[in-house]
């Protein structure tokens, strides 16, 4: 059987030091930086934080088209992904550059307009890189051994940024440290990126320019002239082809999204966990140690499991523990202490499933409806970046749904904005309002994501094996 090499399950796993940065940050940072160090209001700040993060809905399918129209043309996703990643610093570094004495008005938009622009880079880098497994990866097992790596160095990436990021900052969430965490944030997170994008293999399809394109983009491609709003239409109906088409990516994708609006809604809330219900500037690098150090130690466990048992049966178990977890920190809405560190290092245990699996099942619905939709239907054929573009859009836009469905918690519960260097008193409605955002509320979504999960399709032999039922199987 043939295996990856470790240079190139090293080369990709960087790629997630990147990834998990900016995956981390601004869902850590950026709505506390708005309504906590430039006042900008619970309701504006949580618009501002969701409205540029749903721009990938907009962008992604675009980008995976145009990933795949690149691939056709170059046989390489390189291009789109190191100009992301060279770009990202200047954008993550100006999100948090926002004068001093700004208004709140002037600041919503300098950084709605900056964070605008570097979702935009992150995701010319995150949608083809999430395409490669099925590139470069020839198997089931490999390409979970692949993405354990991956999901094993993502989980540093978020220790990392998540319990040093409010260290860089630091203590008094001034104005300059802000800028001097995006600064060196930024830099880390390109370099990441850089490095990742070496791995994208050149030549890999050699069936010339357009190849791979759907039949209407064929005919255009040697138009230099096609319009931006008929490529827009092609990658958008790509987009609904594929949810149509793909009865295991409906399922996978509205898992993950459901999970990554619980883990986006904890992660926004962890600052304010930190400051007013446990009143503590380093409960948030505590918290962030309790989820992630788990983590890292269990990875390899949940790749043996997948495995013995199965990818679909280890995502499950994953999802059902995070849930009780989170369920056992209710009480923290009325008995905040160290004891929630605790049930934090048993939802670590879980989130370590929750990312690694979900990620290696991917690549094998790409793989699998590859192989088993008929070459006639159109772009039913290396359609990687489709798919990834749609995982994409719907992970972020999870993620920013978080910290929109926090900010909207914090307006009908009364909570206070304030300027850097001032903690204003919370009622005891908006203490509670935050401390449920970090424990029942992400316990119901993941619950509502297992739903979805029972209804996932796909076994190892409909991956490895190609037979007549597995196209059957595939199928609505």
């Amino acid at each position: 059987m043939e295996r990856l090499r470790p240079r190139t399950i090293a080369g990709y796993a960087i790629g997630s030091v990147g990834t998990g940065g900016f995956g981390t940050l601004p869902g850590l940072m950026l709505l506390y930086y708005l309504t906590d160090a430039l006042a900008v209001p619970a309701a504006v700040a949580g618009l501002v934080v969701t409205g540029a993060k749903v721009w990938d809905v907009v962008i992604d399918p675009f980008i995976g088209y145009g990933s795949d129209r690149d691939l056709a043309r170059t046989g390489s996703r390189r291009r789109f992904m190191t100009v992301g990643a060279c770009t990202i610093p200047v954008f993550f570094a100006l999100t948090f550059a926002v004068p001093g004495g700004a208004s709140t008005v002037a600041a919503s938009i300098w950084v709605l307009v900056a964070f605008l622009l570097a979702a935009t880079a992150f995701s010319l880098f995150q949608v083809p890189y999430i395409a490669l497994p099925a590139e470069i990866a020839p198997t089931y097992d490999e390409r979970t051994r692949l993405i354990s790596w991956r999901v094993a160095t993502l989980a540093f990436a978020i220790l990392l940024f998540g319990a040093g990021g409010p260290v860089l900052r630091g203590e008094t969430s001034s104005l300059s440290g802000y800028l001097t965490l995006g600064v060196v944030a930024g830099l880390v997170i390109g370099a990441g990126m850089l490095v990742a994008s070496r791995v994208a293999p050149r030549g890999a399809r050699a069936a010339g320019p357009t190849a791979s394109l759907p039949p209407g983009a064929q005919a255009a491609a040697p138009h230099a002239a096609t319009s931006a709003t008929s490529a827009f239409r092609i990658a958008v109906s790509e987009a609904v082809a594929t949810l149509r088409r793909s009865q295991p990516f409906r399922v996978l994708l509205t898992a993950f999204f459901l999970q990554a609006l619980a883990t986006g809604l904890m992660l926004a809330a962890a600052n304010y966990v930190a400051t007013y219900v446990l009143e503590s500037d380093l409960a948030v690098s505590l918290l962030f140690a309790a989820l992630i150090a788990p983590a890292l130690l269990v990875m390899p466990l949940w790749n043996r499991l997948a495995r013995r048992v199965g990818k679909e049966r280890s995502f499950v178990l994953a999802s059902s523990l995070f849930a009780v977890a989170t369920l056992c920190m209710v009480p923290l809405a009325w008995a905040p202490g160290a004891w929630v560190y605790l049930p934090t290092a048993l939802a670590g245990v879980g989130y370590a499933g929750m990312q690694a699996l979900p990620l290696a099942m991917l690549p094998d619905v790409i793989a699998h409806d590859a192989r088993t939709v008929p070459s006639t239907v159109p772009g039913a054929s290396d359609r990687g970046g489709a798919f990834s573009g749609v995982w994409t859009a719907g992970e972020t836009t999870g993620m920013a749904f978080g910290a929109g469905l926090l900010s909207l918690v914090q307006w009908v519960t009364g909570y206070q904005s304030s300027s850097a260097g001032f903690t204003p008193e919370q009622s005891a409605a908006a203490v509670d309002g935050i401390a449920l955002s970090f424990s029942l509320v992400p316990a119901v979504l993941v619950a509502l994501s297992l739903l979805a999960l029972v209804r996932y399709r796909l076994r190892r032999g409909d991956i490895d094996v190609p037979t007549e039922e597995s196209a059957a199987h595939e199928r609505p």
